[in-house]
C-alpha cells in the first residue's frame, strides 16, 4: 500500500514537471527580454550547442579510436561496425540502461569478448563509465557562467573538472540525469543551480549526442 502511494504521488509529480520547467523557463526568458538580451540567448544557445557537440564528436572520433588502436590492439573501423544498432538506440532512447542489452551483445558475437567479461564489465560501466556527461556538465557551467558575465578562476575550473567526473559516476542511465546532478557542479563553485533553466530548451538534443558518447566509450574501455 505504501508503494502504491508513493507511485501515485511520483506520477503526480512527473505529469506536472514539464509545466514547472516551463515556468521556470518562461521567468528566465521574460526576464532576459526585458533587459533586451533575448538575441543574445538564443545566440549563447546555439554557441553552447556547437560547442557540446564539437567536444563529444572529438571525444567519439580521435580520443576512443585512438585507445582501441594503440590500447586495446583492435581495429576502430571493426569496432564501430558492430555496434551501430546499440549506437542507433542509443541516440533515439537517450538511456544507457535500454540500450545495454544489445550493447553486451555487439561486444560478446561481434568483437568476441568472453561473456564473463561483458557481463561484469558492461553494467558496471552504465553507472561509472560516462565520459559523455562528465565532458557536458563542465562545458555547461563554463557556458553558463559566460553568459551570466562571471568569470572563474583555474582553482573554480579545477574544481568544476573533478566535480563534474565525480557527479557523472553516479548518475542515473536515465534521459537527462546528467542535467539533474549538474547543480552539484554549479554548486561547488558558488554559482546559482536556476541558471540551468536556460538550457532546458536544448539539452534532450544534447543529451541523445551524450549517450552515443557514453555507450561508445563503455565498448571501448571493455
Amino acid at each position: 500500500a505504501f508503494f502504491e502511494v508513493m507511485m501515485k504521488i511520483t506520477m503526480f509529480i512527473i505529469r506536472f514537471a514539464p509545466l514547472g520547467i516551463f515556468g521556470i523557463v518562461s521567468n528566465i526568458v521574460a526576464k532576459q527580454a526585458l533587459q533586451g538580451n533575448l538575441g543574445d540567448i538564443g545566440s549563447s544557445l546555439g554557441l553552447y550547442m556547437l560547442t557540446v557537440i564539437l567536444a563529444l564528436a572529438t571525444h567519439a572520433f580521435i580520443t576512443l579510436p585512438l585507445l582501441v588502436k594503440f590500447v586495446g590492439k583492435s581495429d576502430p573501423v571493426k569496432h564501430a561496425r558492430g555496434m551501430v544498432t546499440a549506437l542507433l538506440t542509443a541516440f533515439s532512447t537517450a538511456s544507457s540502461s535500454a540500450t545495454l542489452p544489445l550493447t553486451m551483445e555487439a561486444v560478446e558475437y561481434n568483437s568476441g569478448v568472453s561473456n564473463k567479461i561483458t557481463s561484469f564489465v558492461l553494467p558496471l560501466g552504465a553507472t561509472v563509465n560516462m565520459d559523455g556527461t562528465s565532458l557536458y556538465q563542465a562545458v555547461a557551467v563554463v557556458a553558463l557562467a559566460q553568459f551570466h558575465a562571471v568569470d572563474l578562476s583555474i582553482g573554480q575550473q579545477f574544481v568544476i573538472i573533478i566535480t563534474a567526473t565525480l557527479a557523472s559516476i553516479g548518475a542515473a542511465a536515465v534521459p537527462s540525469a546528467g542535467l539533474v546532478l549538474m547543480i552539484i557542479v554549479l554548486e561547488s563553485v558558488g554559482l546559482d543551480p536556476a541558471w540551468i533553466a536556460l538550457i532546458f530548451p536544448v539539452d534532450r538534443i544534447l543529451d541523445m549526442c551524450r549517450t552515443v558518447v557514453n555507450v561508445t566509450d563503455r565498448k571501448s574501455t571493455r
